[in-house]
């Protein structure tokens, strides 16, 4: 779920500079993000250091965020997790915000969250650089992975891995979701 705030005079520019915490830039606005639950909180935790740990065992490089700044191609938004690769890290580290959609990051849906929002903020980090969105559903214990050309749907009992980013990471449904 998300607030508006009145922003007469912050731009999409000043976001990219200064990102305020817990908010987004969007259509113009900034936007308070609300509705963390303590499972989510634990899942952004939990994921964020899953991949992290796997970035550096693997000998992959790079590192995991939660609510990394980045840039859309129109909004400023703070993905709950997100993944960057080395050169990325190399390339745009010392930035105040990406200044594009991580290759690889999570939304973890609260409860308030409409399904087709968190698919449109999907299409949006896809169409800004990203190559893999999942969507991780505490409630159902569920998570779909979104790439340009499939969407990949996993349950309770299943084992969830990157499909283009950070690969060989694998995961059983139940331990994400503890």
């Amino acid at each position: 779920m998300a607030i508006a705030t009145l922003t007469e005079n912050f731009s999409l520019e000043d976001f990219m500079v200064n990102p305020p915490d817990h908010q987004e830039w969007v259509d113009g606005q900034l936007v308070e993000t609300t509705g963390m639950t303590i499972k989510h909180s634990q899942i952004q935790c939990r994921l964020g250091r899953y991949w992290g740990n796997y970035a550096v065992e693997s000998g992959q490089g790079g590192d995991a965020y939660t609510e990394l700044p980045c840039r859309t191609l129109k909004q400023g938004r703070r993905p709950d997790v997100s993944y960057l690769t080395p050169e990325l890290l190399t390339e745009f580290g010392e930035f105040p915000t990406l200044p594009q959609s991580p290759p690889l990051l999570a939304e973890i849906a609260s409860p308030s969250d409409a399904a087709e929002e968190l698919f449109a903020k999907a299409n949006e980090y896809l169409e800004s650089g990203c190559q893999e969105v999942w969507l991780v559903f505490p409630e159902n214990k569920r998570v779909l992975i979104i790439t340009e050309n499939q969407t990949l749907a996993f349950k309770a009992g299943d084992i969830v891995s990157t499909q283009i980013i950070l690969l060989g990471f694998r995961i059983a449904i139940d331990e994400l979701f503890g």
